[in-house]
């Protein structure tokens, strides 16, 4: 405990009562594949100046602290956030990727991949280790690369769109003990010096010409299916701020009724005013009907969809493949995601990509079993 309460600038007694109290949390399960941690903590809530999932870890008599992911404001209404917000200064649009943070650094010998809440993945970790250029942290040992992992062998967000294996896209070079980012044209040149994967970068605009820009990529990103921009200070002195497409949100509402009795009813009604706001400002009349019809659409089916999945296996589950290199990791994930969640998990069998994985997640309970009901003739 003595490396953490450095880490934070506390007492070890100190460092000791937020363990007590939850608030700090084993990041990982010890296992051979993590051959340089000794320890490793996260925090569990924001701790002063420290995020919550701030990661921190013992090697080899060296402590390591990762920095969790600042908080991206986001707007409603476009033109009064870009006049209030960004006047002034240069900004950069970039795609926000649909899928699960992370946050990859060496530690030791090794390139390490931790998640929003502060865990060290053992599959998002082999994965990094696979597609990560490790002399990255030989130049850069006191930074970070932000990423959103995406594909449609994903543990947490599958999408298609990004393709099938598991990819890296960088969003943000944070110092790992300040989290100060680099600019965007730094990030931009380390990125092709690297060969690492951006998050598209869609350009670079004034203040008084950015609102007719976004829009059109907004536009353009709900018809091909993608989640939405940040819109960033070129120079990362200011807050970055995010901006959803209309698919993004009709596809939440979706998820959100698939699972209705277990999704938080404030989960449902962001997503709803999010497109209220948006006809608001951009629908013509035309659009916004076609904007009733898709919010409709994504509700009903959503309900529809777990009824027939009820009907035919009386459960309803997450369930996502996935593939693994080396079987210690694969029976390693299986502990890591037992430890965080209720699954099940059914070997698919092994060939020349790997071994394959089935998990189904049981986060669903609650809404199949008032499905159960409700057919049966009971009342809600």
């Amino acid at each position: 405990m003595k490396f953490v309460a450095e880490a934070l600038s506390l007492s070890e007694p100190a460092a000791k009562r937020l363990h007590r109290r939850g608030i700090l949390k084993s990041a990982f399960i010890p296992h051979p594949f993590f051959s340089d941690i000794d320890e490793a903590y996260l925090l569990e809530k924001k701790f002063g100046k420290y995020e919550e999932g701030t990661f921190i870890a013992s090697s080899h008599n060296r402590s390591y602290i990762a920095r969790g992911f600042p908080k991206i404001k986001r707007t409603l209404v476009l033109e009064e956030c870009i006049k209030k917000h960004f006047k002034g200064c240069d900004v950069a649009v970039e795609e926000k990727i649909n899928g699960y943070n992370v946050r990859i650094l060496k530690i030791g010998e090794n390139i390490y991949a931790v998640t929003r809440r502060g865990y060290i993945c053992p599959y998002t970790t082999e994965r990094a280790r696979e597609l990560i250029n490790k002399e990255f942290f030989n130049d850069f040992p006191d930074y970070m690369l932000c990423c959103e992992a995406a594909g449609l062998e994903s543990p947490h967000v599958q999408k298609e769109i990004y393709g099938k294996r598991l990819e890296f896209y960088l969003f943000d070079i944070r110092n790992t003990r300040t989290n100060e980012a680099l600019s965007v044209e730094k990030k931009i040149k380390i990125a092709e010096e690297y060969n690492l994967r951006l998050a598209e970068v869609f350009g670079f605009w004034c203040c008084e010409e950015l609102l007719s820009n976004v829009i059109k990529i907004i536009k353009r990103l709900n018809r091909e299916g993608r989640e939405g921009i940040v819109m960033k200070d070129i120079n990362m002195k200011r807050l970055s701020v995010k901006y959803t497409t209309s698919y993004c949100n009709c596809s939440d509402l979706n998820y959100a009724f698939r699972y209705f009795n277990d999704i938080g009813r404030d989960f449902m009604l962001t997503r709803a005013v999010r497109e209220g706001f948006q006809s608001y400002e951009i629908d013509s009349e035309e659009t916004r009907k076609e904007r009733y019809l898709r919010i409709g659409k994504a509700i009903v089916d959503g309900i529809l969809s777990s009824i027939d999945n009820v009907i035919e296996e009386g459960k309803l589950y997450e369930r996502s493949k996935l593939r693994f290199r080396n079987k210690e990791v694969m029976e390693l994930f299986i502990k890591h995601m037992k430890k965080l969640a209720r699954v099940n998990f059914e070997y698919l069998g092994l060939d020349n990509e790997g071994y394959h994985v089935l998990f189904m997640e049981k986060q669903v309970i609650s809404t199949a079993d008032r499905i159960k009901n409700l057919i049966s003739g009971g009342f809600w």
